[in-house]
């Protein structure tokens, strides 16, 4: 437990740089990361840099699987984490 904080910045961190790195990618019309690799990080924990890399980078805001799945992945991640230390 101990460690949570830390991995949760770091799996956050790591979500957003992917979004912002994905979205060069994408203006730049070169290899891609995967939908896939960017959900399973939303999904371990980096739902938060997730979304914030969606706002801010203006990045797979017109796909359901993001607009929908992301935020659904942060809502259970807090309820989680309220369960958790609660």
């Amino acid at each position: 437990m101990k460690y949570l904080p830390a991995y949760l910045l770091l799996i956050n961190a790591a979500s957003l740089l992917f979004m912002y790195a994905d979205k060069r990618r994408a203006i730049k019309k070169r290899w891609r990361i995967s939908e896939a690799t960017l959900m399973t990080l939303a999904a371990i924990g980096g739902s938060l840099g997730a979304l914030a890399g969606m706002l801010l980078f203006r990045h797979k805001t017109r796909h359901p699987k993001f607009y929908i799945g992301v935020p659904t992945l942060l809502l259970l991640q807090i309820i989680l984490l309220f369960f958790v230390f609660s």
